[in-house]
């Protein structure tokens, strides 16, 4: 009976509850669960799927609200569960009946048929070592805009306190120096070098705490045994950032999907006989953010990089659209190196036990247009080979 239903139970997970929809091939609701999010809630979730042995799984947001409900479910060798971006669930509600009225049930049902409907969305796994990576990236990124504000308080209480004000490039050592020069006898002047004194303190708390994550990223990617940092312009700190996003490399089917995830690739607006493409604002920008610092170190000291760089800047481009150029190459570069690497750790001697790049990294495998294609070769002619930027 279950295999003639062919039964996905799709949830739309929230912190306090879960609402789980059982849909078969036909669209049909052969029911509908609300839960408490806690492990009273997973024992009648469970007792609710166990009316159809066999039953997929779809979870909605799987790599974020829904993740601790998915990772119950594969600790339980339940494999087949696959995360549903909540734009592509919203998009089924709209195009369904009901108006596209919005409700948990109608959201569970919806990401259902979703699951259904499209080939490409990824399955989720527990989570990977790339996946502490991508969490001690994200602190970093954290910190670094938490110090930036920090210095930019520190510097207009400098300023106000020090004739002449503080210089631009101010450093924590260099602050101490200038507090010290500073005795002020009135209660708001001195209220202001106690506040700038504090800020002193948070500034050096904070490079405390950067430094000790550098380190972290650095033996976490040499774990992973990665060629990253062996390309120009890729230290350890960006590279921790491509490994934590990226994820399985092998969830790409090609260079030009790649490209497309990171947003280096053209977008096709042609129409009619008119052939356009306009800069891609999609795909993960933190990815494509390495990117373009890689791409800035290379256009600025890197023989090959440089020499493309130029090539189009003799060709008309102007200078952003000539660094989107050498971003779309590098990116091809790095996709071949996680293959690389991929296949290095899945045949190498004995493997990298604990260092795999798989991860559940969440979202369906995007498609490539024709825009996307890969292109004839790198911006260096060895791209495993380049000696990375100090």
């Amino acid at each position: 009976m279950a295999d003639a239903l062919d039964i996905i139970i799709g949830v739309d997970p929230h912190k306090a509850s879960w609402t789980a929809a059982a849909v078969d091939r036909d669209h049909r609701v052969h029911g509908i669960l609300r839960v408490a999010s806690s492990a009273a809630g997973y024992r009648e979730l469970r007792v609710f799927a166990a009316q159809w042995p066999g039953a997929r799984w779809a979870i909605e947001g799987g790599a974020g609200l829904g993740r601790p409900l998915a990772h119950r479910l594969l600790e339980e060798h339940i494999d087949d569960v696959v995360d549903v971006p909540a734009k592509l669930s919203a998009r089924v509600r709209a195009l369904g009946h009901g108006h596209g009225r919005k409700t948990d049930a109608a959201d569970a049902v919806s990401t259902a048929i979703a699951a259904r409907t499209t080939a490409t969305l990824q399955r989720i796994s527990l989570e990977k070592p790339s996946d502490a990576l991508r969490l001690l990236s994200d602190r970093r990124d954290d910190l670094v805009a938490a110090r930036t504000q920090t210095v930019n308080r520190l510097h207009a209480a400098l300023t106000a306190l020090i004739p002449g004000g503080a210089p631009t490039t101010l450093t924590a050592p260099k602050a101490a120096e200038l507090l010290r020069t500073v005795r002020p006898r009135e209660l708001v002047a001195k209220t202001r070098r106690a506040v700038a004194c504090d800020l002193l303190a948070d500034l050096r708390r904070l490079d405390g705490q950067l430094k000790a994550l550098d380190r972290q990223l650095a033996a976490g990617v040499k774990a992973s045994a990665t060629g990253l940092t062996d390309l120009y312009g890729l230290g350890p700190v960006l590279a921790a950032r491509i490994l934590g996003r990226v994820g399985d490399i092998s969830r790409f089917p090609s260079a030009a999907h790649f490209a497309s995830y990171c947003g280096t690739a053209p977008i096709d607006v042609s129409s009619g006989d008119t052939a356009r493409h306009r800069l891609s604002r999609a795909g993960d920008r933190a990815l494509n953010h390495a990117l373009h610092i890689m791409a800035i170190t290379q256009a600025r000291g890197y023989a090959d990089g440089r020499a493309y760089y130029l090539r189009k800047r003799q060709a008309g481009k102007s200078h952003n659209e000539a660094l989107r150029c050498l971003k779309r190459r590098l990116s091809d570069v790095i996709y071949r190196q996680l293959q690389h690497d991929h296949r290095a750790i899945a045949t190498g001697p004995g493997g990298q036990p604990g260092a795999t790049l798989t991860s559940s990294a969440a979202g369906s495998t995007p498609t490539a247009s024709s825009s996307d294609q890969s292109l004839p070769g790198p911006a260096t002619a060895d791209s495993t080979a380049v000696p990375h930027a100090s």
